[in-house]
C-alpha cells in the first residue's frame, strides 16, 4: 500500500522581490513547512526579547529555504524585504502551517438527514 506523498515545501513568487547588493531582483522562492523548533527556538533570541515583532523575521529566516539565486536566506535578507513581500510571506506562512479542521459525516437517527460536522480541535467544545 503506497501513501500519497506529503508536500512539505511550497513554491512562491514575491509581489515585489528582494533586491540584492548587485541590484539583482529575487522573486521566486520556496518555503518549507514549519516544525515545533521553528516556533520555539527564536523565542530565546535576544532580538525577539527586545522586540517581539522580530519573531516574524526569525521564523521566515528558518522556513524560507530558497529565494532566487541567493546562496542563503538569512535575517538580513528578510529584514530588507519590501513590506508587501514581508506581508505576503507572513500570510503564506499562516496558510501553509494552519491546522486544517477535520470533518465527519453524521446521520440524524430520527430524520436520517445527513450533514458534515467539524470535529473539535484538541477536545474543544
Amino acid at each position: 500500500m503506497s501513501a500519497t506523498p506529503f508536500e512539505t515545501q511550497v513554491e512562491f513568487e514575491l509581489p515585489k522581490g528582494y533586491i540584492d547588493k548587485t541590484g539583482e531582483v529575487h522573486k521566486k522562492g520556496v518555503m518549507r513547512l514549519a516544525n515545533a523548533a521553528d516556533e520555539i527556538v527564536p523565542l530565546n533570541d535576544p532580538r525577539v526579547k527586545m522586540n517581539p515583532g522580530y519573531l516574524s523575521i526569525l521564523l521566515l529566516e528558518r522556513v524560507v529555504v530558497k529565494l532566487g539565486t541567493l546562496k542563503k536566506v538569512d535575517s538580513h535578507v528578510i529584514e530588507n524585504l519590501f513590506t508587501a513581500d514581508m506581508a505576503y510571506l507572513q500570510d503564506l506562512y499562516q496558510k501553509v502551517n494552519a491546522v486544517e479542521p477535520q470533518f465527519t459525516n453524521i446521520t440524524c437517527p430520527k430524520c436520517s438527514h445527513e450533514f458534515r460536522y467539524e470535529l473539535p480541535f484538541f477536545g474543544e467544545a
